[in-house]
């Protein structure tokens, strides 16, 4: 059975509930070991891969993910449509703490980590478009299963991807606003890009934490309340996925 959907899960979650006839598969890649073995199910009779981009234990921080290996490794198996989950902080007014949101742009502010598979000696120089960095059907899915599951989820946005694993300071989320950020997180990139280079379907689903810093009512932000509102989103999920693999 062909996989229809490949989920990258984010921070708090690292399982998906509900998988029947799982299969674990630990890969090595040309660009080293993915986060963690990738499970393969089955869900209403749909074939789900999952991956935890941060393991399943959470021991990677988003500058030591290895974002080729987990895209490579989910395009091996045969996916062809992927969902990254992204934990992220909310800019706009409307993108408070426990909304989910689709987004439609991305801004890079990572360093350092390896963003592209034409690195290697030898490989394929591919200049990809990424004027629009996430695949337009599967945005409209994602949002139709939203409303098809009863969920509530925005429409659009700009996700800002910072280095981590600190959060940012006001001035940094200051400078993300001016720029035109909506969002801001630490994974987006460079895994949408890499999901471009090999022809995939990619979007990304992603789940407001807490207000940017200097964006909420709180002078500091807890970490306690992060955890609260993502497992309160996360929640949502599953319901989200079941939906969209009946469309």
């Amino acid at each position: 059975m062909d996989i229809e959907l490949a989920l990258i899960g984010g921070t708090g979650l690292y399982q998906f509930p509900g998988l029947e006839k799982v299969e674990r598969h630990t890969l090595e890649t040309p660009w080293g070991s993915p986060s963690g073995p990738v499970v393969l199910g089955e869900l209403g009779g749909h074939r789900l891969a999952f991956l935890a981009r941060h393991g399943e234990g959470h021991s990677l921080p988003p500058h030591r993910v290895n974002y080729r290996a987990n895209v490579w490794a989910l395009h091996h198996l045969g996916a062809r449509r992927v969902v990254g989950v992204n934990a992220v902080g909310g800019i706009r007014s409307d993108m408070g703490p426990r909304v989910l949101a689709v987004p439609d742009q991305i801004i890079d502010y990572t360093h350092g980590r390896a963003t592209s598979f034409c690195d290697a000696d030898g490989a394929e120089v591919k200049h990809i478009d990424f004027s629009e960095p996430y695949d337009a059907a599967l945005r409209r899915d994602l949002l139709a299963a939203a409303a098809r599951a009863g969920i509530c989820a925005v429409d659009g946005g700009c996700y800002g991807a910072t280095q981590g694993p600190r959060l940012e300071t006001r001035a940094e989320i200051a400078r993300l606003r001016r720029d035109g950020c909506d969002l801001v997180g630490m994974t987006g990139m460079p895994e949408a890009a890499l999901a471009r280079e090999l022809g995939l379907a990619y979007a990304c689903l992603s789940l407001v934490a807490n207000w940017a810093a200097g964006c909420g009512d709180e002078a500091e932000i807890s970490l306690d309340e992060i955890y609260a509102n993502l497992a309160a989103v996360t929640a949502q999920v599953p319901r989200l996925v079941r939906a969209l693999l009946s469309i």
